[in-house]
């Protein structure tokens, strides 16, 4: 009797152990793990989408007030998860029926194996929407995607450039701060019924809501950009041009107000170039050997070494032999005698600019001479670096190194105290005159005024400074008067269009850059037509820079293709008062 009570006694332990364990089970799994169970079971209904946000639009200066140049429309996007399809022939019948296209094409695309998700169509219209999804295809699902809008065309593309059809900012301010623009997307869990057709959303339905991107305000002012492209389509074909950049710089921020280049594209119809070059902001991209312009800094350097004075003279022999190589002035430059800082800009002496290197090494070309040009080149006017300004794909083009091993290391030195033997771009030194014209600060070139949060904060882009001291404070008001005289003596040798009233103060430099051979040296024939240069009234308002790629005029190029296109830019600024007169 006491084992079979014992036998009882075991078998009922058993059974309430297995009710406790049983109940522990039953409260960890509608408990414990609730919401995994609740996903689990709802994993054939529910399906996560995501919520793009609203990307952040573009706008400009125009008269004093900001306009959009950059909006979004909405437009969808058609996909299909093969998968859920019952029927693929009748799918793509329907599809073809509101889009039109080839029948062919999308029963191929929906029966794709492999995968869950095939997109049919971009850019599907409200309209078109609707029809479709009142088809109740099983698998066929649409999602909202805002797309950029360009009001004014090819305005200002290649600054731009383009959000493709993933969403994704290309080229241009759109790359360089998509993040921004873009914002964070959200998450929606769509209802679909037992075939996978989305069911109509609430808001329930959203998981994390999307938060938009900031609107971005340029410092491009819209009318100087727009007469910008035009004198750069004008004068590309007047000079039978490759190309050409321009772009006009406040000194005294940093701020761009125009940029531009010649041949362009229009972004809403970016998927029809056949060249891809045409994305690229070739003011920014573009590094080529910049030619006599580097005269502007060359000096600039020497004056704040205390080598030279504005009034110093020299004898110039025509000649300089280094490491075996003449160089050599033009042929209308007369020959050997005295020479002056102002000619050497005027009659954009090449021997000059040489003898200046010699100054800053005592006399000849040396390691001292070269380590300070070096120094002058790279940490002072941050040449061979990236500006920082907003761009995708920006060139920090280059500065040889001062190797004193390299055993044509002088020649080499030489080349770049007149242009040839390094990579400049238009920003690069646009930015680096600024800062000697402006009393010796480097401010970071910038395209954005200030952006506005979606809550309406805005955000000011305040001025960086990435040097100080770049030259002391008197070097600017020298260079000054003596880029004034390069005006007036282009002037008094007939180039008529460089006249401009005495009530503006009006200074540049041309330069003509021979172009190298890939397998090396220059060509005989081929150059770029170079100019660097400042309009103002009481003070300097705008430095230009304009790079006119491989022209084809008679005369040297930076007097005929780069110097033009300077004088158009410069009377269109005065003429249209942008420019404000002497006082």
């Amino acid at each position: 009797m006491n084992s079979y009570l014992s036998k009882i006694k075991s078998i009922w332990i058993i059974i309430v152990i297995f009710m406790a364990v049983f109940a522990l089970r039953l409260f960890y799994v509608q408990v414990i793990q609730y919401s995994y169970y609740k996903n689990l079971a709802l994993s054939y209904q529910l399906k996560q989408y995501q919520i793009p946000a609203d990307r952040g639009i573009i706008e400009a200066y125009d008269n004093g007030n900001v306009v959009p140049i950059v909006l979004n429309q909405t437009f969808y996007t058609l996909y299909i998860d093969p998968t859920l399809v019952k029927n693929s022939s009748k799918t793509a019948a329907d599809v073809v029926s509101v889009l039109g296209g080839s029948y062919s094409n999308y029963l191929k695309l929906i029966k794709t194996k492999n995968t869950r998700y095939v997109i049919l169509s971009h850019k599907i219209t409200q309209a078109q929407n609707t029809k479709l999804l009142a088809f109740r295809l099983p698998g066929l699902g649409t999602q909202s995607q805002d797309y950029r809008v360009y009001p004014d065309g090819s305005l200002a593309s290649q600054l731009l450039g383009f959000v493709n059809n993933s969403g994704q900012g290309v080229y241009g301010i759109e790359q360089y701060l998509d993040k921004t623009l873009s914002g964070t997307p959200g998450r929606v869990k769509a209802v679909t019924d037992a075939n996978g057709v989305p069911l109509a959303a609430n808001s329930g339905n959203v998981d994390i809501a999307p938060k938009a991107g900031n609107n971005v305000v340029l410092t491009i002012n819209v009318g100087i950009q727009t007469q910008l492209e035009q004198i750069l389509k004008k004068d590309y074909t007047s000079t039978k041009s490759q190309g050409i950049n321009a772009l006009v710089m406040n000194p005294w921020n940093g701020q761009v107000v125009a940029m531009a280049n010649y041949p362009t594209y229009d972004p809403s119809n970016y998927q029809n170039v056949s060249n891809p070059a045409l994305f690229d902001n070739g003011t920014v991209t573009d590094a080529i050997e910049p030619g006599s312009i580097m005269k502007t800094l060359t000096t600039p350097a020497a004056l704040d070494l205390g080598v030279i004075q504005p009034n110093t003279t020299f004898y110039d022999p025509a000649h300089w032999l280094v490491d075996g190589f003449n160089i050599t002035d033009i042929e209308q430059d007369g020959g050997p005698r005295v020479q002056s800082i102002s000619s050497i800009l005027s009659l954009s002496l090449n021997t000059g600019a040489t003898w200046m290197l010699m100054q800053m090494g005592g006399g000849q070309i040396d390691q001292k001479g070269i380590d300070a040009w070096y120094n002058y080149m790279t940490n002072h006017f941050r040449l061979g670096k990236l500006t920082g300004i907003e761009q995708g794909y920006e060139s920090p083009g280059y500065i040889p190194p001062p190797n004193m091993n390299d055993p044509s290391i002088d020649l080499r030195y030489a080349n770049t105290s007149f242009g040839q033997g390094l990579l400049l771009t238009p920003i690069q030194i646009a930015s680096a005159l600024s800062s000697v014209l402006n009393g010796g600060t480097y401010y970071q070139p910038t395209l954005v005024s200030e952006q506005i949060t979606p809550q309406g904060k805005t955000i000011v882009n305040n001025p960086k400074i990435l040097e100080k001291n770049v030259v002391s404070a008197n070097v600017g008001p020298e260079m000054v008067p003596l880029l004034e005289n390069v005006v007036k003596a282009y002037l008094q040798g007939g180039f008529s269009f460089m006249n401009f009233s005495n009530k503006y103060m009006v200074g540049g430099k041309t330069g003509t850059a021979q172009v190298a051979k890939p397998t090396g040296g220059y060509y005989n024939n081929i150059f770029n037509g170079t100019y660097i240069g400042f309009v103002g009234g009481d003070k300097i308002q705008y430095v230009i820079v304009v790079f006119n790629i491989k022209p084809n005029v008679a005369g040297y190029a930076g007097s005929y293709a780069g110097q033009p296109v300077f004088a158009d830019i410069a009377h269109m600024l005065i003429d249209d008062g942008y420019v404000s007169p002497k006082s």
